[in-house]
Protein backbone atom coordinates (compact mmCIF):
# COMPACT_ATOMS: atom_id res chain seq x y z
CA UNK A 1 0.00 0.00 0.00
CA UNK A 2 2.90 2.35 0.78
CA UNK A 3 4.30 1.74 -2.70
CA UNK A 4 1.00 2.74 -4.32
CA UNK A 5 0.74 5.84 -2.12
CA UNK A 6 4.29 6.89 -2.93
CA UNK A 7 3.67 6.36 -6.63
CA UNK A 8 0.50 8.48 -6.53
CA UNK A 9 2.24 11.29 -4.60
CA UNK A 10 5.19 11.36 -7.01
CA UNK A 11 2.86 11.32 -10.00
CA UNK A 12 0.86 14.22 -8.52
CA UNK A 13 4.00 16.30 -7.96
CA UNK A 14 5.26 15.45 -11.44
CA UNK A 15 1.93 16.40 -13.03
CA UNK A 16 1.97 19.77 -11.25
CA UNK A 17 5.52 20.49 -12.44
CA UNK A 18 4.74 19.40 -16.01
CA UNK A 19 1.63 21.58 -16.28
CA UNK A 20 3.40 24.59 -14.74
CA UNK A 21 6.52 24.47 -16.92
CA UNK A 22 4.71 23.79 -20.17
CA UNK A 23 2.16 26.54 -19.49
CA UNK A 24 5.13 28.85 -18.95
CA UNK A 25 6.58 27.77 -22.32
CA UNK A 26 3.26 28.46 -24.06
CA UNK A 27 2.96 31.87 -22.38
CA UNK A 28 6.55 32.77 -23.34
CA UNK A 29 6.00 31.99 -27.02
CA UNK A 30 2.73 33.93 -27.02
CA UNK A 31 4.16 37.04 -25.34
CA UNK A 32 7.50 37.28 -27.18
CA UNK A 33 7.08 37.87 -30.89
CA UNK A 34 10.78 37.59 -31.62
CA UNK A 35 10.58 33.88 -30.78
CA UNK A 36 7.82 33.16 -33.28
CA UNK A 37 9.44 31.06 -35.98
CA UNK A 38 8.75 27.59 -37.33
CA UNK A 39 11.00 25.64 -34.95
CA UNK A 40 9.54 27.33 -31.88
CA UNK A 41 6.00 26.80 -33.20
CA UNK A 42 6.77 23.09 -33.27
CA UNK A 43 8.18 23.33 -29.75
CA UNK A 44 4.89 24.99 -28.77
CA UNK A 45 2.98 22.00 -30.18
CA UNK A 46 5.27 19.69 -28.22
CA UNK A 47 4.51 21.69 -25.06
CA UNK A 48 0.77 21.29 -25.71
CA UNK A 49 1.23 17.52 -25.98
CA UNK A 50 3.19 17.55 -22.71
CA UNK A 51 0.36 19.56 -21.14
CA UNK A 52 -1.97 16.72 -22.10
CA UNK A 53 0.36 14.30 -20.34
CA UNK A 54 0.41 16.37 -17.15
CA UNK A 55 -3.27 17.28 -17.09
CA UNK A 56 -4.84 14.00 -18.27
CA UNK A 57 -2.43 11.13 -18.91
CA UNK A 58 -0.83 11.21 -15.45
CA UNK A 59 -4.19 11.38 -13.60
CA UNK A 60 -5.34 8.45 -15.74
CA UNK A 61 -2.15 6.60 -14.79
CA UNK A 62 -2.85 7.29 -11.12
CA UNK A 63 -6.32 5.76 -11.49
CA UNK A 64 -4.83 2.71 -13.23
CA UNK A 65 -2.27 2.24 -10.45
CA UNK A 66 -5.09 1.86 -7.94
CA UNK A 67 -6.21 -1.35 -9.64
CA UNK A 68 -9.89 -0.42 -9.76
CA UNK A 69 -12.40 -2.68 -11.49
CA UNK A 70 -13.86 -0.59 -14.30
CA UNK A 71 -16.08 -1.14 -17.28
CA UNK A 72 -13.86 -2.60 -20.02
CA UNK A 73 -14.22 0.27 -22.49
CA UNK A 74 -13.80 2.90 -19.76
CA UNK A 75 -10.56 1.21 -18.78
CA UNK A 76 -9.58 0.98 -22.44
CA UNK A 77 -10.05 4.73 -22.99
CA UNK A 78 -7.98 5.59 -19.89
CA UNK A 79 -5.12 3.47 -21.18
CA UNK A 80 -5.37 4.64 -24.81
CA UNK A 81 -5.02 8.38 -24.13
CA UNK A 82 -1.34 8.28 -23.02
CA UNK A 83 -0.51 6.41 -26.23
CA UNK A 84 -2.01 9.25 -28.29
CA UNK A 85 0.11 11.95 -26.61
CA UNK A 86 3.25 9.79 -26.76
CA UNK A 87 2.81 9.02 -30.44
CA UNK A 88 2.19 12.67 -31.22
CA UNK A 89 5.43 13.59 -29.43
CA UNK A 90 7.35 11.03 -31.52
CA UNK A 91 5.90 12.25 -34.80
CA UNK A 92 6.48 15.87 -33.80
CA UNK A 93 10.12 15.18 -32.93
CA UNK A 94 10.49 13.62 -36.37
CA UNK A 95 8.93 16.71 -37.96
CA UNK A 96 11.29 18.96 -35.97
CA UNK A 97 14.26 16.89 -37.14
CA UNK A 98 13.17 17.19 -40.78
CA UNK A 99 12.72 20.96 -40.37
CA UNK A 100 16.21 21.35 -38.90
CA UNK A 101 17.66 19.21 -41.68
CA UNK A 102 16.03 21.32 -44.39
CA UNK A 103 17.12 24.54 -42.72
CA UNK A 104 20.79 23.56 -42.86
CA UNK A 105 20.90 21.49 -46.05
CA UNK A 106 18.77 23.87 -48.15
CA UNK A 107 19.41 27.35 -46.76
CA UNK A 108 18.50 29.15 -49.97
CA UNK A 109 15.24 27.35 -50.70
CA UNK A 110 14.16 26.66 -47.09
CA UNK A 111 11.70 29.59 -46.97
CA UNK A 112 10.16 28.45 -50.25
CA UNK A 113 9.44 24.92 -49.05
CA UNK A 114 8.65 25.51 -45.38
CA UNK A 115 5.52 27.60 -45.01
CA UNK A 116 3.47 28.24 -41.89
CA UNK A 117 0.32 26.84 -43.50
CA UNK A 118 2.12 23.67 -44.57
CA UNK A 119 3.41 23.17 -41.06
CA UNK A 120 -0.10 23.53 -39.64
CA UNK A 121 -1.31 20.85 -42.06
CA UNK A 122 1.57 18.54 -41.10
CA UNK A 123 0.95 19.03 -37.38
CA UNK A 124 -2.75 18.28 -37.89
CA UNK A 125 -1.79 15.14 -39.82
CA UNK A 126 0.46 14.10 -36.91
CA UNK A 127 -2.48 14.50 -34.52
CA UNK A 128 -4.74 12.45 -36.79
CA UNK A 129 -2.17 9.68 -37.19
CA UNK A 130 -1.56 9.65 -33.43
CA UNK A 131 -5.28 9.29 -32.77
CA UNK A 132 -5.53 6.39 -35.21
CA UNK A 133 -2.54 4.62 -33.65
CA UNK A 134 -3.40 5.31 -30.02
CA UNK A 135 -7.13 4.59 -30.27
CA UNK A 136 -6.85 1.47 -32.43
CA UNK A 137 -7.52 -0.73 -29.35
CA UNK A 138 -10.91 0.98 -29.11
CA UNK A 139 -11.61 -0.41 -32.59
CA UNK A 140 -10.96 -4.02 -31.68
CA UNK A 141 -7.24 -4.65 -31.05
CA UNK A 142 -7.79 -5.43 -27.37
CA UNK A 143 -8.18 -8.36 -24.98
CA UNK A 144 -11.95 -8.35 -24.52
CA UNK A 145 -12.43 -11.57 -26.50
CA UNK A 146 -9.55 -13.19 -24.60
CA UNK A 147 -11.09 -12.41 -21.21
CA UNK A 148 -14.58 -13.48 -22.17
CA UNK A 149 -13.43 -16.77 -23.69
CA UNK A 150 -11.02 -17.50 -20.82
CA UNK A 151 -13.53 -16.82 -18.06
CA UNK A 152 -16.65 -17.96 -19.96
CA UNK A 153 -18.48 -14.74 -19.12
CA UNK A 154 -22.12 -14.13 -19.90
CA UNK A 155 -22.61 -10.40 -20.23
CA UNK A 156 -25.80 -8.43 -19.63
CA UNK A 157 -26.72 -4.80 -20.08
CA UNK A 158 -27.56 -2.99 -16.87
CA UNK A 159 -29.45 -0.10 -18.45
CA UNK A 160 -31.35 0.58 -21.71
CA UNK A 161 -28.93 3.35 -22.72
CA UNK A 162 -25.95 1.03 -22.26
CA UNK A 163 -27.73 -1.64 -24.31
CA UNK A 164 -28.42 0.81 -27.16
CA UNK A 165 -24.78 2.00 -27.12
CA UNK A 166 -23.56 -1.57 -27.21
CA UNK A 167 -25.82 -2.43 -30.15
CA UNK A 168 -24.48 0.58 -32.09
CA UNK A 169 -20.89 -0.42 -31.31
CA UNK A 170 -21.53 -4.02 -32.23
CA UNK A 171 -23.09 -3.04 -35.54
CA UNK A 172 -20.76 -0.27 -36.70
CA UNK A 173 -17.25 -0.76 -35.30
CA UNK A 174 -14.56 -3.16 -36.53
CA UNK A 175 -14.60 -5.35 -33.42
CA UNK A 176 -18.15 -6.46 -34.20
CA UNK A 177 -16.65 -9.37 -36.11
CA UNK A 178 -15.71 -11.30 -33.00
CA UNK A 179 -19.07 -10.88 -31.27
CA UNK A 180 -20.21 -14.20 -32.68
CA UNK A 181 -17.30 -15.84 -30.85
CA UNK A 182 -17.88 -13.97 -27.62
CA UNK A 183 -21.63 -14.41 -27.53
CA UNK A 184 -22.48 -17.65 -29.33
CA UNK A 185 -26.17 -18.01 -30.05
CA UNK A 186 -27.10 -14.69 -28.40
CA UNK A 187 -28.61 -11.57 -29.85
CA UNK A 188 -26.57 -8.44 -29.03
CA UNK A 189 -29.79 -6.61 -28.26
CA UNK A 190 -30.69 -9.20 -25.59
CA UNK A 191 -31.05 -7.60 -22.19
CA UNK A 192 -28.87 -10.32 -20.64
CA UNK A 193 -25.76 -9.08 -22.49
CA UNK A 194 -23.68 -6.47 -20.68
CA UNK A 195 -20.31 -4.79 -20.83
CA UNK A 196 -18.79 -6.70 -17.94
CA UNK A 197 -16.15 -5.81 -15.42
CA UNK A 198 -13.31 -8.08 -16.47
CA UNK A 199 -10.92 -7.56 -13.59
CA UNK A 200 -8.26 -5.07 -12.57
CA UNK A 201 -7.79 -2.18 -14.99
CA UNK A 202 -4.24 -1.79 -16.28
CA UNK A 203 -2.30 -1.48 -19.54
CA UNK A 204 -1.54 -5.18 -19.78
CA UNK A 205 -5.09 -6.22 -18.86
CA UNK A 206 -6.78 -4.51 -21.82
CA UNK A 207 -4.02 -4.22 -24.45
CA UNK A 208 -2.83 -7.10 -26.55
CA UNK A 209 0.90 -7.70 -25.80
CA UNK A 210 1.54 -7.94 -29.53
CA UNK A 211 -0.01 -4.48 -29.99
CA UNK A 212 2.24 -2.92 -27.35
CA UNK A 213 5.45 -4.56 -28.57
CA UNK A 214 5.23 -5.20 -32.31
CA UNK A 215 3.03 -2.28 -33.32
CA UNK A 216 3.56 0.52 -30.76
CA UNK A 217 7.23 -0.15 -29.93
CA UNK A 218 8.82 -1.75 -32.99
CA UNK A 219 6.79 -0.01 -35.70
CA UNK A 220 5.55 3.31 -34.29
CA UNK A 221 8.46 4.12 -31.94
CA UNK A 222 11.68 2.52 -33.16
CA UNK A 223 11.18 3.33 -36.85
CA UNK A 224 10.64 7.10 -36.30
CA UNK A 225 13.52 7.18 -33.81
CA UNK A 226 15.78 5.42 -36.32
CA UNK A 227 14.74 7.95 -38.97
CA UNK A 228 15.54 10.82 -36.59
CA UNK A 229 18.93 9.33 -35.78
CA UNK A 230 19.74 9.05 -39.49
CA UNK A 231 18.64 12.64 -40.12
CA UNK A 232 20.78 14.08 -37.33
CA UNK A 233 23.81 11.96 -38.23
CA UNK A 234 23.59 13.16 -41.83
CA UNK A 235 23.11 16.73 -40.65
CA UNK A 236 26.20 16.70 -38.43
CA UNK A 237 28.21 14.98 -41.16
CA UNK A 238 27.31 17.79 -43.57
CA UNK A 239 28.17 20.40 -40.97
CA UNK A 240 31.54 18.85 -40.21
CA UNK A 241 32.54 18.42 -43.84
CA UNK A 242 31.18 21.64 -45.30
CA UNK A 243 30.69 24.52 -42.92
CA UNK A 244 33.88 24.25 -40.87
CA UNK A 245 36.02 25.15 -43.89
CA UNK A 246 33.93 28.10 -45.03
CA UNK A 247 32.80 31.44 -43.79
CA UNK A 248 29.26 30.10 -43.56
CA UNK A 249 30.21 28.33 -40.34
CA UNK A 250 29.78 31.48 -38.26
CA UNK A 251 26.46 32.29 -39.92
CA UNK A 252 25.14 28.77 -39.33
CA UNK A 253 26.37 28.39 -35.77
CA UNK A 254 22.93 29.21 -34.36
CA UNK A 255 21.25 26.55 -36.49
CA UNK A 256 23.87 23.99 -35.46
CA UNK A 257 23.27 24.80 -31.80
CA UNK A 258 19.54 24.37 -32.33
CA UNK A 259 20.10 21.03 -34.07
CA UNK A 260 22.19 19.82 -31.15
CA UNK A 261 19.46 20.86 -28.74
CA UNK A 262 16.84 19.01 -30.76
CA UNK A 263 19.07 15.94 -30.94
CA UNK A 264 19.36 16.10 -27.14
CA UNK A 265 15.54 16.13 -26.93
CA UNK A 266 15.46 12.91 -28.96
CA UNK A 267 18.11 11.32 -26.74
CA UNK A 268 16.20 12.21 -23.57
CA UNK A 269 13.04 10.79 -25.12
CA UNK A 270 14.81 7.47 -25.73
CA UNK A 271 16.20 7.35 -22.18
CA UNK A 272 12.77 8.08 -20.68
CA UNK A 273 10.61 5.79 -22.81
CA UNK A 274 12.77 2.77 -23.71
CA UNK A 275 12.69 1.21 -20.18
CA UNK A 276 8.89 1.00 -20.24
CA UNK A 277 8.89 -0.58 -23.69
CA UNK A 278 11.59 -3.02 -22.59
CA UNK A 279 9.34 -4.08 -19.70
CA UNK A 280 6.55 -4.82 -22.17
CA UNK A 281 8.96 -6.76 -24.39
CA UNK A 282 10.06 -8.91 -21.45
CA UNK A 283 6.44 -9.60 -20.50
CA UNK A 284 5.65 -10.76 -24.05
CA UNK A 285 8.83 -12.56 -25.09
CA UNK A 286 9.62 -14.10 -21.71
CA UNK A 287 6.31 -15.09 -20.05
CA UNK A 288 8.06 -17.14 -17.39
CA UNK A 289 10.34 -14.30 -16.28
CA UNK A 290 9.56 -12.79 -12.91
CA UNK A 291 8.39 -9.18 -13.07
CA UNK A 292 8.24 -6.64 -10.27
CA UNK A 293 5.48 -4.09 -9.95
CA UNK A 294 7.90 -1.53 -8.52
CA UNK A 295 9.94 -1.72 -11.74
CA UNK A 296 6.77 -1.05 -13.76
CA UNK A 297 5.99 2.01 -11.63
CA UNK A 298 9.53 3.36 -11.95
CA UNK A 299 9.42 2.90 -15.72
CA UNK A 300 6.08 4.76 -15.88
CA UNK A 301 7.45 7.61 -13.75
CA UNK A 302 10.51 7.86 -15.98
CA UNK A 303 8.36 8.01 -19.11
CA UNK A 304 6.28 10.84 -17.66
CA UNK A 305 9.45 12.71 -16.66
CA UNK A 306 10.13 13.25 -20.36
CA UNK A 307 7.28 15.79 -20.49
CA UNK A 308 9.05 17.82 -17.80
CA UNK A 309 12.49 17.49 -19.38
CA UNK A 310 11.51 18.85 -22.81
CA UNK A 311 10.87 22.51 -21.80
CA UNK A 312 13.80 22.52 -19.35
CA UNK A 313 16.25 21.32 -22.02
CA UNK A 314 15.06 23.88 -24.54
CA UNK A 315 15.20 26.70 -21.98
CA UNK A 316 18.69 25.81 -20.79
CA UNK A 317 20.17 25.21 -24.24
CA UNK A 318 18.61 28.21 -26.04
CA UNK A 319 19.80 31.40 -24.40
CA UNK A 320 17.24 33.70 -26.04
CA UNK A 321 14.43 31.36 -25.09
CA UNK A 322 15.76 31.04 -21.53
CA UNK A 323 15.91 34.83 -21.10
CA UNK A 324 12.36 35.22 -22.39
CA UNK A 325 11.21 32.44 -20.06
CA UNK A 326 12.77 34.15 -17.04
CA UNK A 327 11.25 37.49 -17.96
CA UNK A 328 7.77 35.98 -18.22
CA UNK A 329 8.29 34.19 -14.92
CA UNK A 330 9.37 37.36 -13.11
CA UNK A 331 6.90 39.77 -14.69
CA UNK A 332 3.74 37.68 -14.86
CA UNK A 333 4.08 34.66 -12.56
CA UNK A 334 5.92 36.39 -9.67
CA UNK A 335 4.41 39.87 -9.67
CA UNK A 336 4.88 40.54 -5.97
CA UNK A 337 7.62 43.08 -5.14
CA UNK A 338 9.22 40.98 -2.43
CA UNK A 339 9.59 37.94 -4.69
CA UNK A 340 10.93 40.14 -7.50
CA UNK A 341 13.48 41.63 -5.12
CA UNK A 342 14.69 38.17 -4.17
CA UNK A 343 14.79 36.79 -7.73
CA UNK A 344 16.19 39.72 -9.71
CA UNK A 345 20.00 39.91 -9.75
CA UNK A 346 20.12 43.74 -9.75
CA UNK A 347 16.86 45.09 -8.30
CA UNK A 348 16.24 48.79 -8.46
CA UNK A 349 15.79 50.27 -5.02
CA UNK A 350 13.72 53.42 -5.06
CA UNK A 351 14.70 56.06 -2.48
CA UNK A 352 12.20 56.88 0.19
CA UNK A 353 10.41 60.16 -0.15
Amino acid sequence: MDMYLGFVVLEGLLATAIVSTNLLVCATLCLHRELRHVTNYLILCLAVADLGVGALAIPFSMVLSMGYTLCFYTCLFLTCFPLVTTQFSILLLLLIAINAHLKIRLPNSYARYVKKRRMIVLVAFCWLLSLLIGLSPMMGWNRLAHYVEANNHTMAVSSPSERIAFVILARDLPYAGFLSKVYPGQNVSDSRIHLGHLGRCSFTSVFSPEYLVYFVFFTCTLLPLAAMLGIYLDLFRVVRGHFQSQTLWAAKRGEIQTARTLFLLVGVFCVCWLPLHIVYCVQLLCPGCKTYESVDHLAILLSHTNSLANPLIYALRKKDFGRALRSVLLQHVLPWPRLRFCCCPNPKVHPQT
